[in-house]
């Protein structure tokens, strides 16, 4: 059994990797928690709070293991619509919910859920499952933990 790495800062982005952690985004919020790298190794994070670990971002383990973030595949709903107004008036209500949105051209993503679902189908938007990485907004006033 390998020794877990505690891993305390972020690597330059260009940094070459040794290690993947792949998280789903509700573990790439949180700063301080036990994860278990794609090869079985441990690690525990303890980062500065207030950070989102983004896909390839790198990571510094205390002994100089390097360990690029990839993004899990979630669940998600994608709603789509020809009209920004629309697609406009379905991120304003999921924001409200404080619900996580991806926006992409002419849709926005979010965590699967059957009741948003039925929402954002009657604002007049079709909404599909699908499967993928999920990188929602960071947020007005939030800034990239080490750009």
């Amino acid at each position: 059994m390998n020794a877990v790495r505690r891993v305390t800062s972020y690597a330059d982005a260009n940094a070459p990797w040794h290690a993947v952690l792949t998280l789903p985004f509700e573990r790439r919020v949180k700063s301080r928690q036990r994860a278990v790298l794609d090869d079985g190794g441990e690690v525990h994070l303890d980062l500065p709070r207030g950070g989102v670990l983004r896909d390839g971002d790198r990571l510094r383990a205390e002994d100089g293991l390097v360990i690029v973030v990839r993004a899990a595949a979630e669940q998600l709903s994608r709603a789509t619509s020809d009209e920004p107004l629309a697609l406009a008036r379905a991120s304003y209500h999921l924001g409200n919910r404080h619900v996580p949105v991806q926006i992409e051209a002419g849709a926005v993503a979010y965590p699967a859920d059957h009741v948003l679902d039925a929402m954002i189908r009657q604002l007049g938007l079709s909404v599909s499952a699908c499967t993928g990485p999920f990188e929602p907004e960071g947020g007005a006033y939030g800034h990239h933990h080490h750009e």
